[in-house]
């Protein structure tokens, strides 16, 4: 069976070995407390056994939403800012081919309402004029200005289009239960709904409805990332010594690093096709620790590309960060590099080599590299990019993300400081009953 695995050798430089293991009994503590319920925000913990409580009829249902959007449409737009849309981009872009929207393969998935830009909902637009589209609205309120903003154009679009029955049905809405606008609005003019739990917030919501609809309708086989996800609900789960824990592992090592001084994590990928998987990751962690004026600042780099950009200062610069590598085991196809009379390039000596190859290289290269400048380094290798890897992934960062944020001390659960821009953006729009 694949399994993602966790390498901290290259921390014992910085940090011995005999150290990161004496925080084997807080970590395993923390992630009692969370099996428990015990700690800060367990009214939101329902992530936590989320996958393994998924059923075969809620698969189906969602599969069936995405079958019949995938047959209607020609685009389909995502609606949601945060972790309402970057869970299931970075799952859609880590297992899509790198080319897909020039290929005219159906339907091309695109977002809105994660940003207030008017060109780019302008152009948006006119890019979906004369095409057939259908939207996913993810918001749990319905309110937030964003996705709502986005939403009244796209929605306007579509009725004007299609006619208001036929728009109807190619809009799906996921939000709350019960409450907010949206679920107004989707009762009012029957849209097809999902709910988004209660008791689990938005970063960590990839696992439900938010994430697993778009990527369903993107193609991706989500019962095969839901296994996934499954496995490493096991392999990480509270009765798992910490030896073998490896979430419980990684959240004692970037803790225990934290002490020491280095503030900035750096998530490095030495493959284009994980750089949302990077964004997903920032917001994950940020947002969860983020708080009571503590908390590691998440940061994130694409290798070999930014090694001729931000490599400079990850060298040399203020030694106060760490490095944490993703790195790709296991290729999906073969280029070989071939052999030229001429070499004016000086690459004949790669001749018969594969492209793969020459990554590694660079990859075990940087490593060296950034441990020798005083970089620490943790390493987790991905066996392939494919679903039931990705489910492992993403469910290993959110455990972690609870055990390390209960280390730090604070509620991994809350995001209180995301409510002050909005404060005063809506005072200077003058927004009404808004003190």
């Amino acid at each position: 069976m694949q399994k993602i695995v966790l390498d901290i050798s290259k921390i014992f430089d910085f940090i011995p070995e005999k150290q990161i293991f004496e925080q084997a009994k807080d970590a395993e503590y923390a992630n009692i407390v969370l099996e428990n319920k015990s700690g800060k925000g367990s009214d939101f913990l329902g992530w936590l056994h989320l996958p393994s409580s998924i059923s075969k009829a809620f698969i189906d249902d969602i599969q069936n939403t995405a079958d019949d959007l995938r047959s209607q449409c020609e685009v389909v737009v995502i609606i949601g800012i945060g972790g309402s849309y970057l869970g299931a981009k970075a799952v859609i872009d880590a297992l899509s081919g790198s080319f897909n929207h020039l290929r005219n393969k159906k339907p091309l998935i695109v977002y809105a309402g994660h940003q207030i830009g008017e060109d780019y909902l302008y152009e948006l637009s006119e890019f979906l004029k004369g095409k057939s589209f259908g939207i996913i609205n993810i918001s749990k309120s319905g309110t937030t200005t964003e996705p709502a903003l986005a939403f009244r154009i796209l929605k306007t679009q579509l009725e004007n289009s299609k006619g208001i029955k036929k728009a109807r049905k190619r809009i799906v809405a996921i939000t709350d239960n019960c409450r907010g606008a949206l679920r107004k609005l989707a009762i009012l003019e029957e849209y097809k709904t999902f709910t988004i739990p209660d008791n689990v917030g938005g970063r960590f919501s990839v696992l439900t409805p938010v994430g697993l609809l778009p990527i369903a309708v993107a193609g991706i086989d989500i019962r095969k990332l839901v296994a996934g996800a499954v496995e490493m609900e096991k392999a990480t789960d509270s009765n798992i010594p910490f030896e073998e824990n490896i979430a419980a592992r990684y959240a004692a090592v970037r803790n225990e690093l934290y002490k020491q001084g280095k503030k900035i994590e750096i998530l490095a990928n030495f493959n284009p096709k994980l750089h949302y998987v990077a964004e997903w990751w920032k917001q994950l962690f940020g947002e969860s620790e983020g708080k009571e004026n503590k908390g590691i600042f998440t940061a994130s780099v694409d290798f070999t590309t930014d090694l001729h950009s931000m490599g400079q200062w990850i060298q040399e610069g203020e030694r106060s960060i760490f490095e944490t590598v993703l790195s790709v085991a296991k290729s999906h196809y073969t280029v070989k590099i071939p052999e030229d009379t001429e070499d004016l390039d000086g690459l004949n000596y790669l001749a018969g080599k594969r492209v793969d190859y020459v990554n590694k290289m660079a990859e075990l290269g940087t490593q060296q590299a950034h441990v020798a400048g005083g970089v620490p380094n943790i390493r987790i290798e991905i066996p392939e990019l494919n679903e039931f890897c990705i489910g492992q992934l993403l469910y290993f960062f959110q455990r972690a993300c609870g055990i390390s944020g209960y280390l730090l001390g604070v509620n991994p659960f809350d995001q209180p400081g995301v409510e002050a821009y909005k404060k005063n953006m809506f005072a200077l729009l003058k927004k009404p009953n808004c003190s």
